[in-house]
């Protein structure tokens, strides 16, 4: 074992140089999918105020069309409809409009993506399927291989026979006492 040692450490840095960007993908979504009860990871929502000019066309199209055109909106509405006898809601993708027609009032309301999160969160929920698939049991394949060699990289009392066992035995604990006291799956 004491000739293999260096070449365990060489395979355990290299694999591991090679898995951080991943780690790190997966530790960020890790966390903000464990939070998915208190906020949305993938969306940030968010609502803003606008005033159009009166008087106002009566037409609920020709409302909506100088609403897109005021406001600099390229996006085509995928509804428009009045929801109440003094309001006009206009519909997009991502976001919709409000508008108060006696005064003129807008309110905006929609989500913006959270460009990297989301991103992390659908290449770990493995959203994309097919090859990612391979990525990611790839990946798994390189902790196990880091874990394994890490098991063996340092002899004696800070190796697997001393201190690193002790480690270990806490690793394995966690997940098993875990899954014990609260009553498992």
């Amino acid at each position: 074992m004491t000739r293999a040692r260096p070449w365990l450490r060489a395979l355990h840095r290299d694999l591991g140089y090679l898995a951080v960007g991943l780690t790190v993908v997966y530790a960020l979504s890790g966390i903000a999918v464990n939070h998915i009860a208190d906020w949305d990871p993938n969306f940030d929502n968010f609502e803003a105020r606008h005033q159009l000019a009166l008087p106002l066309p009566t037409d609920d199209q020709a409302l909506a069309d100088r609403l897109l055109s005021e406001l600099a909106v390229s996006d085509k509405p995928t509804e428009v409809y009045r929801s109440d006898v003094h309001e006009v809601s206009v519909l997009l993708d991502q976001r919709s409009f409000h508008v108060d027609t006696r005064t003129g009032a807008v309110l905006e309301d929609g989500q913006r993506p959270r460009f990297l999160l989301r991103v992390a969160n659908w290449l770990h929920l493995n959203r994309g399927k097919k090859a990612w698939t391979y990525v990611a049991d790839g990946y798994a394949g390189f902790l196990l291989i880091l874990a394994a060699t890490g098991l063996v990289m340092l002899p004696g009392r800070k190796g697997l026979i001393g201190r690193g066992g002790i480690m270990v035995a806490l690793g394995v604990a966690v997940p098993v006492l875990y899954v014990t006291l609260s009553g498992g799956p």
